[in-house]
């Protein structure tokens, strides 16, 4: 840590988004549908006790397929994929990217992506807690 970084955190009260930002990170990874059950137990393993899925669609260097329906070829653009993400201490977010993309990795184009930010601001909905009492 550079020493005028170590002097601002010094003088940082509890709690404010600054330091929310350095001590929390949000990973967020796009895999394959079929590889979820896999990249969760891996995350259980490791401590992370919760995680959002949503269902989303999307291309890459995947570009998508042909179907056939009803006699008709098709160009499907768009692959089903889910989006994973997870709130986690930064000292555990290496580990938690590690797990992701050994669980997730198939050698396939298509495998996915894996993307690590901070996190700025929390809030806890049910009791208003903010910030590192919301995480």
């Amino acid at each position: 840590m550079q020493p005028n970084l170590a002097n601002f955190l010094a003088h940082q009260s509890v709690g404010t988004a600054f330091e929310v930002s350095l001590l929390w990170k949000i990973v967020t990874a796009i895999i394959k549908p079929f590889k979820l059950d896999e990249v969760r137990d891996a995350l259980t393993e490791i401590g992370v006790h919760g995680l959002t899925v949503t269902e989303v669609k999307g291309f890459g260097r995947q570009k998508g397929h042909t179907e056939i329906y009803r006699g008709a070829e098709y160009a499907v653009s768009f692959l089903p994929k889910l989006k994973m993400e997870v709130a986690v201490p930064a000292a555990l977010a290496d580990k938690v990217v590690e797990a992701i993309a050994s669980t997730a990795r198939t050698g396939q184009i298509g495998d996915g992506k894996i993307f690590v930010a901070p996190i700025d601001r929390a809030v806890r909905i049910r009791t208003g807690e903010a910030d590192a009492e919301a995480l």
